[in-house]
């Protein structure tokens, strides 16, 4: 964070100094985990039911924090005071960001690949300048101020992840951090429980093009119908990315190879190129799509550009992670979440990878899908049997619909079985797994992961046998 005296945090923040002195420089970073607080740094105590940030207000200090922002005094602390703490993070974040004129800031949403595309605009944006990203999908009111507290001086691009549970979401964290480029990568049923409708989602992921200045960047998903739509809803400059041939920055000649990773030509106003990923998925060239037609606004030439597509990896865990065990098993990771359009680009993956043995999808429970739940489940598990997978694992009751939806499909020649829970889908596949077998772990955050953990576990002893 840049420097600022406590009377200046108190005034962006529209607090109350309280046994502070108002020339103390904040020069540390800012955090709400009292084990990070940095020397000259500044503590956010949250108050809670289970835990009360105030109750380690003292230790923050003795541990080298200015003072402590917070809604209560604590006795012999240095305190700025404010009504609400979540909402004064958010004033100095903005503050912050509008000293910092130099600072290029750089938003996305969408349904689904937000972080892992987040992931792939500051690999890229970090070859041109200093950049600051969250780790992970630190995407809401607290990530994005948090984040954003981390720019300083030197930093020359600020990228955001910006996730919405209904209308106005989106619009908030543009308040705390005005983009400048803004990216909607696509619009699905992800949390349709909460919005509703996808018409509705489409309109909250939409407020982060109509937050742009008149000579911000909108970049959009050609491919996409309702995010192309965006176009009308803002007054900057809008480029389109995807393979369409609206498309402005475009990906034709699209191969897959046999892990999954894709290949294509890139083609620009400025000409063509080769690229060929590192990343599993042919999802993925949508993905780099947008991180190209990002990068390419920062003035990265074509021929670096290319270049540095194919040099892209994974950053955030659990999201197409392909990794091999010795006994011959290939495993993809992507455990960390689900919604119908993340498991079908996952499922999707996973059949073009089939090698000498067989593709096993280990699938759970998606969650808020509302009244979308049962077809959606259902549509997942149409889909794993349409695609040929060999073997599909659903894990958990509330997952069943895949099961019923797979079984459906009466010219599969695969198998489905309904498990009770994560230890039983480690124990079949412990089993049952051959060499040359690729197995998919795929669901919402309700455990999946464990079955992925289990399965690299097994990967870390026998190499180390």
């Amino acid at each position: 964070m840049i420097a600022l005296s406590l009377a200046e945090v108190a005034a962006a923040v529209g607090g109350r100094l309280v046994a502070a002195d108002p020339d103390a420089r904040v020069t540390g970073t800012v955090e709400f985990d009292s084990r990070k607080v940095t020397p000259s740094g500044l503590f956010v105590a949250f108050p809670g039911e289970k835990v009360d940030g105030h109750d380690y207000a003292a230790g923050a200090v003795s541990a080298g924090a200015v003072a402590v922002l917070g809604t209560r005094e604590v006795p012999g602390v240095p305190m700025v005071l404010v009504a609400d703490a979540l909402d004064a993070m958010g004033r100095l974040a903005r503050a912050v960001v509008d000293r910092l004129p130099g600072l290029t800031v750089i938003g996305l949403t969408g349904s689904s690949g937000k972080t892992t595309t987040k992931d792939l605009i500051a690999q890229l944006a970090v070859r041109l300048g200093p950049t600051v990203a969250p780790p992970g999908s630190f995407n809401n009111e607290l990530g994005h101020p948090y984040t954003a507290l981390q720019a300083g001086p030197e930093t020359r691009y600020l990228v955001m992840e910006k996730g919405a549970r209904g209308v106005g979401h989106i619009r908030y964290l543009c308040d705390v951090v005005p983009p400048r480029i803004s990216v909607v990568l696509n619009v699905g049923v992800a949390h349709i429980g909460e919005f509703g409708s996808v018409e509705t989602i489409a309109l909250a992921k939409g407020e982060l093009v109509e937050a742009l200045p008149a000579d911000g960047l909108a970049v959009l998903n050609a491919d996409d119908p309702l995010v192309d739509a965006m176009a009308a809803r803002t007054r900057a400059r809008v480029v389109r990315y995807g393979e369409s041939e609206r498309a402005d920055v475009r990906a034709v000649e699209v191969t897959v190879d046999g892990r999954g990773r894709p290949s294509y030509t890139l083609v620009t106003p400025e000409g063509s190129a080769p690229v060929r990923l590192g990343l599993t998925g042919r999802h993925q060239v949508s993905n780099s799509l947008a991180a190209a037609a990002v990068a390419r606004e920062l003035g990265m030439p074509l021929a670096d550009l290319a270049a540095a597509l194919g040099e892209l990896g994974l950053v955030s865990t659990r999201r197409m992670d392909v990794f091999e065990r010795a006994d011959g098993v290939t495993v993809i990771d992507d455990s960390y979440n689900a919604n119908p359009a993340s498991t079908a680009v996952a499922l999707r993956a996973l059949a073009s990878m089939r090698g000498t043995g067989r593709t096993v999808a280990v699938l759970g429970y998606m969650a808020e899908l509302g009244d979308f739940e049962t077809e959606g489940h259902q549509q997942v598990g149409r889909l794993a049997a349409e695609l040929g997978v060999d073997r599909l694992l659903v894990v958990g009751e509330p997952a069943a619909p895949i099961h019923q939806g797979a079984t459906a499909v009466g010219s599969w020649g695969g198998e489905s079985v309904l498990l009770t829970d994560q230890a039983a889908a480690v124990e079949v596949l412990r089993r049952e797994l051959r060499p040359g077998d690729v197995v998919l772990v795929k669901g919402s955050r309700y455990r999946t992961w464990e079955v992925a953990d289990a399965l690299r576990a097994e990967a870390d002893k026998d190499g180390a046998a």
